[in-house]
């Protein structure tokens, strides 16, 4: 599937919305503490800001596909880039090194694995239509 700008947002917003949602709610009751709710809308809100540059590289490519290695490469790039943003900007509460990889480890593999799977069953035009499932 070749994913649209709006697809890649759709499809974000749903995603992280339900799943990403439920998991940092789980973390949240783990660690005792509202950050990894708070985390998940900042990794939604840079999310759709990166989606308009991926789409301009997806844009330059030879076949204007988005292969999963490319969603793997730009998983750890969002990583590492809001871990950076979390040690410059101090922030009360933020989780230390593990817990803020294992839940956003855990958020990434739920809902990449659910973007390659669960989203083609529910959603079967999903694929044809760029991402957009509405």
């Amino acid at each position: 599937m070749t994913p649209t700008l709006s697809g890649r947002w759709q499809s974000r917003l749903l995603l992280l919305g339900s799943l990403g949602a439920l998991i940092s709610f789980g973390f949240a009751l783990i660690f005792n503490s509202v950050i990894p709710l708070i985390l998940l809308a900042v990794v939604i809100f840079l999310g759709l800001i990166w989606d308009i540059f991926y789409d301009k590289i997806q844009q330059r490519r030879w076949d204007h596909d988005w292969p999963p290695a490319f969603q793997l490469l730009a998983g750890v790039f969002e990583g590492l880039f809001i871990f950076g943003l979390l040690q410059i900007v101090p922030l009360p509460g933020i989780p230390n090194a593990f817990q803020f990889w294992a839940h956003y480890t855990a958020v990434w593999v739920v809902t990449f694995l659910a973007s390659q799977s669960v989203m083609r069953l529910f959603f079967p035009r999903w694929r044809f239509n760029g991402g957009v499932w509405l």
